[in-house]
């Protein structure tokens, strides 16, 4: 399993604004230059943040991006969610978590792998913004 540096990224540059939180917002251009991150990546990158309604665009002269809520109210979960899509780590396992493979029945390793995504979903969903800063 690897996530893209869509996640790597995304979860670099929203960790700068947990870390800014009480501060107030900041701009793409200074978080690319923070983290090393093209900026028209991260540009594509906070669209999707934006649009998923884990950051908010403030506007005017000292404008940029904040979270849309305390570090503490959002997960790594949403983050990935967010970026990468569905997150389901194996072709036999549904969105919902259920085996939809039609050989599970005298198949051992999809109870296997049900395991594993849940353990991995239940990890990402435990870890707050607030638990990297």
């Amino acid at each position: 399993m690897r996530f893209s540096t869509r996640t790597t990224y995304g979860l670099r540059a929203i960790n700068r604004l947990a870390r800014n939180y009480d501060r107030g917002s900041l701009s793409l251009p200074s978080i690319a230059k923070a983290e090393n991150i093209s900026l028209s990546y991260l540009e594509r990158l906070f669209s999707e943040l934006k649009k998923n309604g884990l950051v908010e665009a403030v506007k005017g002269s000292t404008g940029g991006y904040k979270l849309s809520r305390p570090p503490k109210k959002i997960t790594v979960f949403d983050v990935v969610k967010t970026l990468e899509g569905k997150i389901i780590l194996f072709h036999c396992l549904g969105e919902d978590g259920k085996i939809v493979c039609r050989t599970k029945d005298i198949c051992g390793a999809s109870k296997v792998l049900l395991k594993v995504q849940q353990v991995i979903n239940k990890t990402l969903r435990s870890i707050k913004l607030s638990d990297l800063v």
